[in-house]
């Protein structure tokens, strides 16, 4: 394997923001389509980078997908708490899939994570159809943790997120 996971670079935003809401619009996982506000905050990596680390996965030169990883509470934080931190908005191209990339920025956040003095545990929010990342949170040691589960849009019924954790 020849995927390298480091920071993004500033040239990277546009293309990584644009392969994370391409990845979450053909995947169905947004429920209105283009339309759905949550859109605008997938490309925004700019506003990322600045309150979190945002990281790609890179394969000669071609970038394959990226994540947030949030080292604790704060703007970016959905739900990590003190002594936590918290992965978020992982993506990875279509064309880019089957080739571990999303297991190694999952693997380059749980590191960061344990680098952090005072921090305990990674977690993180996923959807239901998200089946993919669910195996890959498996695969490492992330067990679901229901009486975390959340709606961020408590105004509609049926938008629930599941959640998992790591005991670093």
């Amino acid at each position: 394997m020849d995927i390298v996971i480091r920071p993004a670079t500033t040239g990277e935003h546009a293309e990584l923001g644009e392969i994370t809401a391409q990845a979450y619009l053909g995947d169905g996982l947004l429920d209105f389509g283009e339309s759905d506000a949550y859109l605008g905050e997938l490309r925004d990596v700019a506003k990322r980078a600045a309150a979190a680390e945002v990281l790609v996965a890179v394969e000669h030169g071609t970038l394959l997908g990226g994540v947030t990883f949030v080292p604790g509470p704060g703007p970016m934080a959905d739900i990590a708490g003190p002594g936590e931190a918290e992965i978020r908005m992982l993506a990875v191209a279509r064309a880019g899939r089957g080739r571990g990339a999303g297991e190694a920025l999952v693997r380059a956040c749980v590191d960061r994570a344990r680098g952090i003095e005072g921090c305990g545990r990674i977690v993180l929010s996923t959807q239901r159809t998200m089946h993919s990342a669910h195996r890959i949170y498996e695969r490492l040691g992330f067990t679901r943790t229901p009486d975390r589960d959340w709606n961020p849009l408590p105004e509609l019924d049926d938008i629930m997120l599941l959640t998992y954790a790591l005991t670093l």
